[in-house]
């Protein structure tokens, strides 16, 4: 204890250069995190007919990852403030690659399933391990930008994987196995480039850090259930649920109800995850804007996250819409808004407790996880009931305004911040 609290009076800052260059690191991070992910849902249509799914057995392949990834969040979140976040972060990357890479063989319901829970499980590691390392490398001003750029490399990841599945997927029935192992095996160059860059003293808290956040420090047991913590649960299940019910069903939904090749919905797919990276950054440039401009950081990050919501709900108008100009715009538009979301409500965990940012991180990925996992069985059974999707993407579509009427009543108010010269 004695060594480790020497190393950390000790560790100089990383200067401002060096702090963005290992965010781009986290984003990369994240990228591989979504392909990995994102390879089911771009082969969702090929492999339920092959295994001969139906819709809800489909969404059960998503509620196990779901349950898997809330577990995971929290033995990693765990494990992130007791272990050095350098090594852990690799460890998480090589697990989750080498499960994406196994998926690739599976000839089974049964053995997707297990690689689909597991793939959760250790995925669940990289939010712990992403969000504590924003944690130590940024001021609370300049945290949802980071967030911003860690949560960008998701939609990056997307991007990149439906044209990266359109190259390599064939007519030929089995086609769709070669993507899962090339995809898991990206991995390993992260790793390699995550040793040569950062040191081990880029990612420790720092003198006075604790000082920083809002309030007195209390037992674990005590901050799981505070008003902010409360707070923090029922937002994220309420984004999450909207953001993973578009993620794994907006394919499935252009394909099969409004009649789109699969060559045009990957292609769309990728612009649409494009178009929330575009949301996603631009949510936490403007929360730095406004707070730059004097307005407190509490308050610029309600306004815009409350703003996201309501780009967000436009969705509900999407099942209403054959035409597919008017589709495809409101598509966008409310995926922008549901991944700029994500940033905003990171930078609110972080002011809860600079040493228990992997716990808390963990702890909330459950109610993250708990709601979106039994919707997607639900959404994919009503889908089956109703034979639309359309009553699912509406609800899903407001709950993120549910989300603001939560956190702007409950989350309290802070000092304005002092205006900083441009």
């Amino acid at each position: 204890m004695g060594r480790a609290l020497v190393e950390r009076m000790n560790a100089a800052p990383p200067d401002r250069r060096r702090v963005w260059v290992v965010c781009g690191l986290l984003l990369l991070a994240s990228a591989i995190n979504y392909m990995d992910r994102q390879t089911l849902a771009n082969a969702s249509v090929r492999i339920t007919g092959e295994f001969g799914l139906n819709n809800e057995q489909y969404g059960g392949l998503e509620e196990g990852f779901g349950y898997a990834f809330a577990a995971g969040s929290l033995f990693f979140g765990v494990l992130a403030d007791r272990l050095p976040l350098r090594w852990l972060y690799a460890v998480v990357v090589a697990l989750w690659s080498l499960v994406g890479f196994l998926t690739g063989f599976s000839e089974s319901h049964h053995q997707l399933l297990v690689c689909r829970v597991l793939l959760g499980f250790f995925e669940g590691g990289h939010w712990p391990c992403g969000i504590k390392a924003t944690r130590f490398l940024l001021n609370a001003r300049d945290r949802p930008l980071g967030n911003s750029v860690l949560q960008s490399g998701t939609s990056i990841g997307a991007i990149i994987t439906p044209l990266l599945m359109r190259a390599l997927m064939t007519p030929e029935p089995g086609s769709w196995r070669g993507a899962f192992q090339v995809i898991g095996a990206i991995g390993v160059i992260w790793i390699v480039l995550w040793f040569l860059i950062v040191r081990k003293t880029d990612l420790v808290a720092r003198p006075g850090d604790e000082a920083a956040v809002s309030g007195p420090e209390v037992s674990l047991w005590r901050l799981v259930f505070s008003r902010r913590m409360l707070v923090v649960y029922g937002v994220i299940a309420c984004i999450n649920t909207t953001w993973q019910i578009m993620r794994a069903w907006l394919p499935k939904f252009l394909q099969e109800q409004r009649g789109w090749s699969e060559p045009d919905t990957l292609y769309f797919n990728s612009a649409w995850f494009a178009a929330t990276d575009v949301g996603c950054l631009g949510a936490g440039f403007l929360v730095v804007w406004l707070a730059r401009r004097g307005m407190s950081v509490t308050r610029s990050r309600l306004i815009v996250f409350s703003g996201c919501g309501l780009l967000v709900a436009s969705c509900a108008l999407a099942p209403l819409m054959v035409q597919s100009a008017p589709l495809i715009a409101v598509l966008m538009i409310s995926g922008a808004g549901a991944l700029g979301l994500f940033p905003i409500y990171h930078a609110f965990t972080q002011d809860i407790s600079a040493s228990r940012q992997g716990r808390i991180t963990g702890i909330a990925s459950i109610a993250a996880w708990i709601l979106p996992a039994w919707a997607q069985r639900g959404f994919g059974w009503l889908a089956d009931v109703t034979g639309s999707f359309n009553l699912g993407f509406t609800a899903a579509a407001f709950l993120p305004l549910v989300a603001a009427a939560i956190l702007v009543p409950g989350w309290g108010k802070d000092k304005p911040s002092t205006p900083t010269p441009p």
